[in-house]
């Protein structure tokens, strides 16, 4: 794993601000995921993280595999129906990913992100940020694909 943010002076950043620090306009994030009656934003990615979108029922036992090695991986996020399943890792990881079936979404492109804590239309996490801007190792990432595609997650 790797720790990208921190805190903001003596106090821990939560999970909402480690988000919205991304947004050009943080205030105007904060009013949107409160008055939108599907509860995300677009949030952009490649500035404090990247995402890489993997098949649903591969994401979901990769999870598993890093859930077993990790004391706690980065975000992750399941979209509608569990179909899809995105990692938060490094910026830069998604211009350099190559993999069959993975989208990566980096520098230029926005993802759809729900408020922690709350129940958004559609898109939920399985792991929420928790502010400190703690995001999932490539190569780990990769390796726990590895070991799930073996045991048939495809």
């Amino acid at each position: 794993m790797t720790g990208t943010g921190g805190t903001g002076g003596s106090r821990k950043r939560s999970a909402v601000d480690w988000l919205v620090s991304v947004a050009a306009e943080p205030d105007a994030c904060r009013w949107e995921w409160e008055r939108s009656p599907l509860g995300v934003v677009l949030l952009p990615a490649g500035r404090a993280w990247d995402v890489l979108i993997v098949p649903g029922v591969l994401g979901h036992a990769t999870l598993d595999v890093l859930d077993r090695c990790l004391d706690r991986p980065g975000p992750v996020l399941a979209g509608r129906g569990d179909a899809r399943v995105g990692f938060f890792v490094p910026p830069g990881t998604a211009a350099h990913w190559v993999g069959t079936g993975i989208r990566g979404v980096g520098l230029g492109a926005w993802i759809v992100v729900p408020r922690p804590g709350r129940a958004a239309g559609g898109v939920r996490w399985l792991v929420p940020p928790d502010g400190s801007g703690t995001l999932t190792d490539p190569a780990r990432l990769e390796l726990a694909m590895h070991e799930a595609a073996a045991r048939g997650a495809t």
